[in-house]
């Protein structure tokens, strides 16, 4: 038997290099989706249901011998044209009781624009937790030139939320995305 050449032994190693890479691309394209659903199943970096939770779904009585502080925080993509804000940053809740609260966002533009906010609920933990009936967040928002909108979120904090948790904070990030015909 003789001993492969520099060139069949050079081809050889490209395929086998070729077979790794191939896997690993396709992996790099299957992470970002993954990911997605595994953060929505478990709460996993702040994530929360991105449809709202029908009131005959939540149940639990409402623990009045506790308080949760549940802080609200609005922030803006850097290149989005908006005014965006909590119309409170701060309540005290108990876990079981339904909340209302809403934030204000303004197209600061002169043209038609469209929307969307991301939620994203700390400390981990607690998103599971976090259960929202109505939220702008599950909607795109189209804004006429200058136009202003409050926009409602009613929530409640589930009453097993983990006692070691005393407060929770509601963020999202409004971002301009093209309208498709949502």
């Amino acid at each position: 038997m003789t001993a492969p050449t520099t060139s069949q032994a050079n081809r050889r190693t490209l395929r086998r290099l070729l077979l790794i890479a191939a896997p690993m691309f396709g992996f790099g394209f299957a992470v970002a989706p993954l990911y997605s659903v595994i953060c929505s199943l478990t709460g996993l970096n702040g994530r929360t249901s991105d449809r709202p939770v029908a009131v005959a779904e939540v149940q639990g009585e409402v623990d009045k011998t506790r308080t949760v502080t549940v802080e609200f925080v609005a922030n803006v993509n850097e290149s989005a044209p908006w005014e965006f804000a909590p119309k409170v940053v701060r309540m005290e809740v108990h876990p079981g009781q339904f909340y209302r609260t809403s934030f204000i966002a303004q197209n600061l533009t002169g043209a038609p624009l469209v929307g969307q906010a991301v939620p994203s609920v700390t400390p981990g933990p607690a998103a599971p937790h976090f259960q929202k009936i109505e939220c702008f967040c599950f909607s795109r928002q189209a804004f006429k030139p200058h136009e202003s909108k409050d926009m409602p979120v009613v929530f409640r904090l589930d009453p097993s939320t983990p006692a070691d948790i005393s407060t929770v904070t509601l963020s999202y990030t409004f971002f301009k995305v093209e309208d498709k015909g949502s």
